[in-house]
């Protein structure tokens, strides 16, 4: 078994090859990718208005090859987009992906974090941050929000066994060490943040989908196979 990608050149060896590997791993449950990207960003668009919150700029934070990326910039009100990463291979493929005048997209440590940005979105990163390293990654997102500004934090469920499953058939992901929601909490509020609620989605592959109409009314189950913690900057 390969160890999890941590580095950046780890990161850049997938990056060709990350949108297969991902349908691999994800065919089990009969979607690809831009089904779980759709939900992500169409969840969170609904709470942002719940919340008469209307984002203008936005980090993708572990933004990748650009998959959520297309559907964050489709929020309404959203004016700029920085997609941040470790990979400079996979910001290449997401530059040529989505060839948006509001997208930039930079190596995460050359983009200093202002204090001034909207809403930080992220996915499916912590997963991947050495232990040690989380702390600092959640004071990064802090540092680059501004006061009221949203942390959009989503992960795999570790207690679902088919985000398990999925993770298993993913060479990038197969070894990495998971987040449970509660874990994702405590980060949050180490970090400075407040938590506003916590919501699980994706329980249903598709062959039973006619039952993802009951899934708004789970959200609050854990047992979907992703999760988000919305988190606040006081």
């Amino acid at each position: 078994m390969n160890p999890a990608p941590e580095s950046p050149a780890d990161f850049d060896k997938y990056a060709s090859e990350y949108d297969a590997s991902l349908a691999q791993g994800l065919s089990v449950s009969g979607e690809s990718k831009d089904y779980f990207a759709q939900g992500r960003v169409a969840w969170l668009a609904q709470l942002l208005a719940d919340y008469h919150f209307r984002p203008y700029s936005v980090i993708d934070y572990g933004c990748g090859t650009g998959t959520n990326t297309p559907f964050l910039l489709g929020l309404d009100g959203v004016g700029l987009l920085y997609g941040v990463d470790i990979s400079a291979s996979s910001l290449d493929v997401a530059r040529h992906a989505v060839p948006d005048v509001r997208a930039h997209f930079s190596v995460l440590d050359r983009y200093t974090p202002q204090e001034n940005c909207d809403l930080v979105f992220t996915n499916g990163v912590f997963h991947h941050i050495p232990l040690a390293e989380r702390a600092g990654a959640m004071a990064y997102i802090y540092r680059a929000l501004r006061p009221g500004g949203l942390l959009a934090f989503w992960e795999n469920n570790p207690w679902n066994p088919g985000a398990r499953y999925v993770m298993s058939r993913i060479p990038f992901d197969r070894d990495a060490n998971m987040v449970s929601s509660t874990e994702a909490r405590a980060m949050a509020r180490a970090a400075g943040f407040e938590v506003l609620r916590t919501d699980f989605l994706f329980i249903f592959p598709n062959v039973l989908r006619p039952l993802r109409k009951m899934e708004p009314r789970l959200a609050k189950l854990p047992i979907g196979a992703q999760y988000q913690v919305l988190c606040r900057k006081p």
